[in-house]
């Protein structure tokens, strides 16, 4: 049932920065991380090790990623019934998200040998290495219910303009993460394994200190009642919304994949080049998306509060501090972009041919603003059949320029490929923008 409430507080700087900045922070800590996983087990001084926590790790966040949906859909969910005031259903979403999350969970844990046995044959690697790889996994792919669990319980805090608990726990899981690192691997000497076990660790006790941080929700009874939690239509509109969104996903991961296995084709040097300069698109996606987070919260209140007024504001202000922060971005990476490469790479050829195509990185943050925005504001309208059909209609942009540019430009016709998908992923969002407002009337 709806429940009653004050009016809904003002959009102001203000509280789009109180949403923003700690995601902004919490994305920081994501990349010391792995920085410290690669730096434990090289005191072991052999190749193999570090290769195979680098395979086992990229392989379950890829599977886990696939997942990404659950946070993305339950935070518009959650959004919107917190503007129409219905706290019971924001409760009942929680449940369900974590219910969803604890099923897919179980599912990959069923489905380990498929998963491993695929992920060798798409990326072979040394014999050595795939069996400590395999090790890895097998230990981390335990805590798969409580990484996937997570996504919601995220999306949830999200919604509910509680960014700073999810700063905390991210705080806080990198900090268990960190600490079991180097007691196993540097105090125990276990290895490969005790990477895992330290990861394992780490996403159940940060799953343990997200149920925590809900605690006073998952005492309500209101989520208990079969009628409730497991609602046809609630689950239905839930599956839709989070099926779109885990088409739209996989299309843009495409995109990135087809192109690095393109950039195969130009040569190792500028497969290493390419590989370095999209790793600065990713702090790009990091800082872009504690402002994109911030829109899917506010917009999604405003629209289930039925106010295209505060819709448009939330898209104004969240994207005026967005090119505040792609300015500072194209600033870094205009003048500090040879030194970021030199610092990613040692090798010589590779840091000339990165400096060959740093321009298109430094006008990126410019182009895929809007991409990136507007993926905020569509997601906190659940506009996910507009998400899914725009990324479609980009994906085939993409896959036409990519074959057509790389013949007669190279690697320059394909970093153009890029740059025109994400590009026609915000304009073709904008596009559908007007009639997004419409229908929060």
């Amino acid at each position: 049932m709806a429940n009653s409430s004050d009016t809904q507080p003002q959009i102001t700087h203000q509280r789009v920065l109180a949403l923003a900045l700690p995601i902004l922070a919490a994305n920081v800590t994501v990349p010391i991380l792995g920085a410290v996983d690669t730096a434990v087990v090289g005191q072991m001084a052999e190749a193999a090790p570090i290769g195979a926590v680098g395979i086992g790790a990229i392989i379950l966040s890829a599977v886990y990623w696939v997942f990404g949906f659950l946070r993305m859909g339950t935070t518009g969910l959650v959004s919107q019934a917190r503007g129409a005031r219905n706290r019971d259903e924001t409760i009942n979403l929680l449940a369900r998200a974590l219910l969803m999350g604890g099923f897919a969970g179980v599912g990959l844990l069923l489905l380990q040998p498929l998963i491993f046995w695929g992920a060798f044959r798409l990326a072979p690697a040394s014999a050595e290495v795939e069996t400590l790889a395999t090790s890895y996994m097998r230990i981390r792919i335990w805590s798969a219910p409580a990484a996937i669990m997570l996504y919601g319980l995220t999306g949830w805090l999200i919604a509910m303009e509680r960014t700073r608990a999810v700063l905390a726990l991210q705080l806080l899981m990198n900090g268990l993460n960190i600490g079991f690192d180097l007691w196993f691997v540097l105090g125990f000497g276990c290895g490969v394994n005790g990477v895992a076990f330290a990861t394992l660790l780490a996403e159940w006790g940060g799953l343990a200190f997200g149920l925590w941080i809900v605690r006073e929700q998952l005492r309500e009874t209101v989520w208990r009642r079969k009628e409730n939690l497991l609602n046809r239509q609630a689950l239905r509109t839930m599956g839709v919304v989070n099926f779109d969104i885990l088409i739209r996903s996989l299309l843009l991961q495409a995109i990135f994949v087809s192109f690095l296995f393109i950039s195969a084709d130009f040569g190792d040097v500028t497969l290493a080049a390419n590989q370095v300069l999209v790793q600065f698109l990713s702090i790009c996606a990091y800082a872009l998306d504690g402002f994109a987070y911030a829109a899917q919260s506010l917009v999604g209140q405003a629209f289930g509060a039925r106010d295209p007024g505060g819709v448009r504001r939330t898209a104004q202000m969240t994207s005026l501090w967005a090119v505040i922060a792609t300015l500072l971005l194209v600033g870094a990476f205009g003048f500090g972009g040879s030194s970021l490469i030199d610092y990613m790479t040692n090798a010589q050829d590779v840091r000339a041919e990165a400096r060959v195509y740093l321009p298109y990185l430094v006008v990126s943050p410019i182009l895929a603003l809007a991409a990136y925005m507007m993926d905020g504001i569509f997601i906190g309208a659940t506009r996910s059949r507009d998400m899914r059909q725009m990324m479609q209609v980009s994906f085939a942009i993409y896959a036409l320029a990519a074959w057509g540019l790389t013949q007669t430009l190279g690697n320059h016709g394909l970093w153009l490929a890029l740059i025109v998908s994400l590009v026609a992923r915000g304009l073709t969002l904008a596009a559908r923008y007007p009639a997004l407002e419409r229908a929060a009337e």
